[in-house]
């Protein structure tokens, strides 16, 4: 007789003297239907609704395939059959998915998911690929990571000898031009790639403070925090630090006005800053881009007399009126009916109704009982549209010619280019240059290799990608593939994952100038690069997603 259920307990619960009772009653032989039953009634072990656990002893090719809960058509394959050609997101997902968990591989032969997972994202795979060309556009955005993945091996980029790193390092200072074949067979044993590798990794920075992170600076605050930061309390040491910033700042913007360095980027907590040479990006002035920007800002930037333009608010605007143009064309006889009819009706709204004269409300004697808006209530509601895209990419504020130069003495004295409080308190500005400047500092771009397997149709392929860490400037992003081209045999894809407040720089600044070609002969860049640099921007306030080589020729998406 089963023990009576004890409140507190479930109906189900036995003492231990019965428990043991049932164990010693051993059936002799059990039906089929009573194990059957007795099985029904078990309980369900822990994670039965998941599929059933693979044979970790049985390799990835002979392994059981889930059943999935809805059939997916495969991926597309191409004409030639080749699984190589099958575009890369499109296999990566799953080869994530059939991994079974387990202890962490080195890095050498870790999964190539673990580094890209945040740029394998919606937004790093656009819907429509452009056509091979043999270049790409020009992309003024900063990169914090790129990720280049081969069917090659990459093994030619790793442990550079020092007679390498110091050829290297000798031609970025140099502005000495590297020529590569083609192709190369054997890119581990080519000391002139590997030196070329090495060049094209280098950049230059100020301040240098090598435990904090000086990019990116916009929402970097929680980077930063813990740090030590012994100017944060001592104003001495603030003024010595902004002096020594002035110095080099005005040192980069006199090489650029000399035409010896092609661009550099001012990064403080608030906005960013593109300088640019004049024959880069379609102009034939030295012109600088700000971003993102605040009604305070650019107000503060009249009062100083510098003239600027807003191009992506600008370019919005002709689009919208030229929209409503052609809808005008189409139906311009009712529209004018219309519009008189509204005329008689109503009468259109006046700036006069908002320049604080409250006379009518004296004639109603109900003056002292409405609140009244103040001045500056006013002056926000007529400046409503203009605030809406502040902290927004319409906020690209361009100056053009000697205003550069206005510019570069209102940052010097703008005392919100310094944070006031928080971590980055006291911290001038980070300076980003391709080429040498007095106070810089030679940095280099962290690399390293990375093996893992992923799916295509038909199995597993094993892929080989490079990794670089770090601000990957514009000119930097090209000689990579420069040099990437001959070692991989003009075949490889890269994520980019660019710093998104720097995407606006890729506006056009204005209509290209060909009548008046500057140049730029010692700027420290390859040929090659400075040719795409003085290309127009095309890419509007959106910056490259993923870029891929097959055959020597390249494909984008942005």
């Amino acid at each position: 007789m089963a023990a009576p259920a004890e409140p507190g307990h479930s109906p189900g619960f036995k003492k231990p003297p019965a428990l043991l009772r049932l164990k010693r009653k051993r059936p002799v032989r059990r039906s089929d239907s009573d194990g059957a039953a007795e099985a029904a009634a078990a309980p369900a072990p822990r994670g039965s609704g998941a599929a059933r656990r693979r044979n970790p002893f049985s390799s990835l090719d002979n392994a059981p395939r889930r059943a999935a809960a809805a059939p997916q058509p495969p991926a597309a394959t191409p004409a030639g059959g080749d699984p190589s050609a099958v575009p890369f997101w499109q296999f990566l997902e799953p080869a994530c998915e059939e991994k079974p968990p387990g202890r962490a591989e080195p890095a050498e032969s870790s999964d190539i998911l673990a580094l890209s997972q945040d740029l394998h994202s919606p937004l790093a795979v656009p819907k429509a690929p452009s056509s091979p060309r043999q270049e790409f556009p020009a992309d003024w955005s900063i990169k914090t990571r790129v990720l280049f993945v081969s069917s090659q091996p990459f093994t030619w980029a790793e442990h550079l000898k020092g007679q390498e790193e110091a050829q290297g390092v000798a031609q970025h200072c140099r502005a000495a031009e590297t020529s590569l074949p083609r192709s190369v067979q054997e890119p581990r044993l080519c000391s002139e790639l590997r030196c070329a590798f090495q060049q094209s990794l280098l950049y230059w920075l100020h301040p240098s403070l090598p435990w904090l992170p000086l990019f990116p600076r916009l929402g970097a605050d929680r980077g930063m925090a813990g740090k030590a930061c012994p100017w944060a309390q001592d104003e001495a040491l603030q003024q010595v630090l902004m002096s020594d910033w002035s110095v080099s700042f005005t040192s980069l913007y006199q090489l650029l006005r000399a035409r010896l360095c092609p661009y550099f980027y001012v990064c403080s907590a608030q906005f960013s800053v593109l300088f640019r040479a004049a024959g880069l990006a379609g102009s034939a002035e030295p012109t600088a881009a700000i971003a993102p920007t605040t009604r305070g800002l650019r107000h503060a930037m009249r009062a100083e007399g510098i003239e600027f333009s807003l191009p992506l608010l600008e370019e919005s605007g002709a689009r919208k009126q030229k929209n409503s143009e052609s809808l005008e064309t189409e139906t311009a006889e009712s529209i004018r009916v219309g519009s008189s009819v509204e005329d008689v009706g109503e009468p259109a709204p006046s700036d006069d109704d908002d320049d604080g004269s409250f006379s009518w409300l004296e004639e109603m004697g109900v003056q002292d009982k409405v609140k009244k808006p103040d001045t500056i209530s006013i002056q926000l509601r007529r400046e409503k549209h203009e605030v809406q895209v502040d902290h927004r990419p319409e906020s690209l504020v361009l100056v053009r010619g000697s205003h550069t130069f206005r510019l570069l003495n209102f940052l010097i004295s703008c005392r919100s280019l310094v944070a006031m409080a928080g971590p980055q308190a006291g911290l001038p500005p980070t300076l980003l240059s391709p080429v040498a400047f007095r106070g810089g500092t030679l940095h280099t771009l962290k690399a390293r290799t990375v093996s893992g397997r992923a799916r295509v149709p038909g199995g597993f392929e094993d892929v080989f990608s490079l990794e670089v860490l770090g601000p990957v400037l514009p000119h930097a992003l090209h000689a990579l593939t420069l040099v990437l081209g001959p070692a991989q045999r003009g075949s490889f894809r890269a994520l980019l994952s660019p710093h998104e407040p720097s995407a606006a720089f890729n506006a056009r600044p204005g209509p290209p100038q060909e009548d008046e070609q500057q140049e730029l002969p010692a700027c420290g860049l390859h040929p090659r690069t400075l040719a795409q640099l003085r290309q127009c921007p095309t890419l509007g306030k959106s910056s490259l997603r993923l870029l891929e080589m097959k055959d020597y020729s390249y494909t984008w998406k942005a």
